[in-house]
């Protein structure tokens, strides 16, 4: 009969992605930090867009980029801070930023 072995997720993790406090993990732990914060910005825009009863393309046509542009901003996908303040911009919606740091900065 053959042996089954079973694995914790923190046993996985450090197999496939390496031990905690390894340049490997940091790597990747920031690169997941980052694409979940523009997945939140993506999603933040897809709310405000739907809110305001616009369309993609409508959306596109406003900050002049094409509508298959404005569905990867939604999805996360090349997002940039003058990218995001020209899409809140055209939507009328208020960004407050808090940089830690640096301080809080309100655009639009």
């Amino acid at each position: 009969m053959e042996t089954k072995f079973y694995y914790t997720q923190d046993e996985v993790d450090n197999l496939l992605i390496g031990a905690k406090g390894t340049p490997e993990r940091d790597f990747f732990e920031q690169q997941l930090a980052e694409e979940l914060h523009a997945y939140h910005v993506g999603e933040a825009i897809r709310k405000a867009r739907e809110e305001k009863n616009i369309t993609q393309e409508q959306l596109g046509e406003r900050i002049g980029i094409s509508k298959s542009q404005v569905c990867r901003l939604e999805k996360g996908k090349n997002i940039t801070l003058t990218s995001m303040m020209r899409v809140f911009k055209a939507l009328g919606v208020e960004v407050d930023l808090d940089m830690k740091g640096i301080g809080r900065m309100s655009l639009c």
